[in-house]
């Protein structure tokens, strides 16, 4: 599956959607998660900052750098369905 395939597929089919652009590091490209208003989330390489930005700016969803603002609190709470917590 095409990884900005997967997140444009997440924010049309989600609530509340915003972007926490990852830098890369020496084991992963620079990623984006994108978080739902409920804590929902999914992980998925993106290339650059700039790429993430430009598909957010695309969808009309914000934008934040993960390094500076972190993440929110509904996603460190987020329990998937299918994991038994």
């Amino acid at each position: 599956m095409d990884d900005l395939a997967d997140l444009r597929r997440f924010v049309t089919s989600r609530r509340g959607v915003e972007f926490y652009v990852e830098p890369e590091t020496a084991a992963t490209d620079t990623t984006a998660v994108a978080v739902a208003s409920d804590g929902e989330w999914i992980r998925r390489r993106v290339g650059s900052p700039a790429v993430a930005r430009k598909l957010a700016a695309e969808l009309g969803i914000p934008a934040y750098d993960a390094a500076i603002v972190g993440y929110p609190d509904a996603m460190r709470r987020y329990r998937r369905p299918d994991n038994g917590h």
